[in-house]
């Protein structure tokens, strides 16, 4: 009988397994790209093949045969999640093209942000209209607080009845039974200022038994009432999931406050659920000039009437509160008749005291400003933390640079710039992470089965364009973007819209993280 050498009868498997090669057949085969899963696990080379809408396969193309419709060469790329942007603004039946988001790399963004929505009547019909309008990327809706308060007739009442609030209630379940994926609270404006906590806490209890979450701006993000305003949401995590939107702290420096705010995070506050913040990576807020007006100059308050009645007390107010946020220079404009100015250029140009131009010129409700009220090295310790995930507030039309600018930013800065984080964490934080907290279960990460959103880039190319004089220039170097299976961005040019509004399965409405 013939002996054979081991080294010869190894030859000789390999040989008959290359031949039995499986095969993977689908649309779109990417090969040759360093993969980022979005978990924040440690990258690794793969080809990925795409069929419909669903990653089919991830592995090594050359252990497998292959039949593909379109090969994408993804050789010296990396492949990542698309990023999911969970607190953003906009309204796409407007600017339903989003062609800010895509230059950034979002394939996902959520609306409905800081109490202001769709009312629950008209939401139905507003999926639908948004979904024929056919958007450039993914819509994940949620309601109103502030939405909910007006629909039931409560809207700026400080007074509100047990019917009220049954009512509130009502429509919040009714809301989530639609599909929309949690309540946002916007509590440092009207009319969500006037809510107390029997109100939030029975709201709290009806988005945890649907399991959703609450994202809330939260009442007040000034360094004196920082963590009396978390502490105030972190208390309603014994009833649902909470996310801090846009975490701060106004006036605060340096890296020791960061840590002593991000300790609150690290308290159980007697609940499972999770609680979570994200934040933007610039140092200028963007909101209503009514922030710098005391609560009692505003609706319900009759304003001319206030103005006559304690012109001195308001200007004094008004004085010392913009003085307190580094002064009028630090006050610039976005929004008509005095977008790109600052408060300091309208003091200038009027020839009068900048309080007396907050007063009898713009108002509470005359205008959008950036403030320019918080500590990069503060902000960028926060970044740090195991529970803060990356959202840019932004929108296409706002005149600040974070909605065109955040995600490429974090890239370009946060990643590459200062090494502040690695890019698996910075990829995990702007994909797995906000799916994850939004309980979105089948985008975020690459791996089989998932819904085929994902990006081909190579991160040294990635530039944030947009600054706070020049706001709306798109992001450069994201190559390819794909959502839903098509290739829908590519080279810095929209091709196609192929976003969809997506409804929180009913399957998820009962089950805890």
């Amino acid at each position: 009988m013939k002996k054979y050498s081991v080294s010869y009868l190894y030859l000789v498997i390999v040989i008959f397994v290359s031949c039995q090669r499986p095969l993977i057949q689908g649309d779109i085969l990417i090969e040759n790209g360093t993969v980022y899963d979005g978990k924040g696990n440690a990258e690794f080379r793969g080809d990925i093949v795409i069929e419909n809408d669903i990653i089919k396969w991830i592995g090594d193309a050359k252990l497998v045969e292959t039949k593909c419709n379109e090969v994408i060469d993804a050789t010296g790329k990396i492949v990542t999640p698309g990023f999911i942007d969970i607190h953003a603004h906009g309204n796409p039946l407007k600017t339903p093209k989003f062609q800010n988001f895509l230059a950034m790399g979002v394939t996902t963004i959520a609306l409905g942000m800081d109490g202001s929505s769709q009312e629950v009547s008209n939401l139905e019909s507003w999926i639908k209209d948004v979904d024929s309008t056919q958007t450039g990327v993914n819509i994940i809706p949620f309601i109103g607080h502030g939405s909910l308060r007006k629909e039931s007739g409560i809207d700026n009442s400080k007074e509100v009845s047990k019917a009220d609030l049954t009512q509130m209630t009502l429509l919040l379940d009714k809301a989530l039974k639609k599909g929309v994926w949690g309540l946002s609270f916007g509590l440092e404006y009207l009319p969500g200022f006037y809510a107390d906590s029997i109100e939030l806490t029975a709201l709290a209890k009806v988005v945890g038994q649907h399991n959703a979450l609450i994202t809330s701006h939260i009442r007040n993000e000034d360094n004196n009432a920082i963590v009396s305003s978390l502490t105030e949401m972190f208390n309603l995590s014994e009833f649902c999931n909470v996310n801090i939107s846009h975490l701060k702290v106004v006036y605060a420096k340096g890296k020791e406050r960061a840590q002593e705010i991000m300790s609150l995070f690290d308290k159980p506050f007697n609940s499972n659920y999770n609680i979570t913040a994200d934040l933007y990576p610039y140092t200028a807020s963007y909101t209503g000039i009514g922030i710098v007006f005391p609560e009692w100059a505003k609706r319900p308050k009759t304003y001319g009437k206030i103005k006559q009645q304690r012109r001195d007390e308001l200007l004094t107010h008004l004085r010392n509160r913009v003085n307190s946020r580094n002064g009028p220079d630090a006050t610039l404009f976005g929004s008509a008749p005095y977008k790109g100015k600052t408060l300091k250029d309208l003091e200038e140009e009027y020839n009068l005291p900048f309080e007396q131009i907050l007063a009898d010129v713009i108002g509470p409700f005359g205008g959008s400003a950036a403030f320019f009220v918080m500590d990069e090295e503060l902000q960028k310790e926060l970044v740090k933390h195991s529970e803060v995930m990356i959202a840019s507030d932004g929108s296409p039309t706002m005149f600040h640079p974070r909605g065109h600018g955040t995600f490429s930013k974090i890239i370009e800065d946060f990643v590459l710039q200062d090494s502040t984080i690695e890019l698996a964490e910075a990829i995990y934080k702007m994909t797995g992470m906000p799916a994850k907290t939004l309980g979105l279960t089948n985008r975020g990460v690459l791996e089989k089965g998932m819904m085929a959103d994902l990006l081909i880039f190579d991160p040294s190319e990635v530039k944030s364009k947009a600054t706070f004089d020049m706001p709306h220039q798109y992001s450069e170097g994201i190559e390819t973007v794909m959502i839903n299976g098509l290739v829908v961005f590519k080279n810095d040019s929209v091709i196609i819209r192929n976003g969809k509004v997506l409804i929180r399965p009913e399957s998820q409405k009962t089950m805890k993280n």
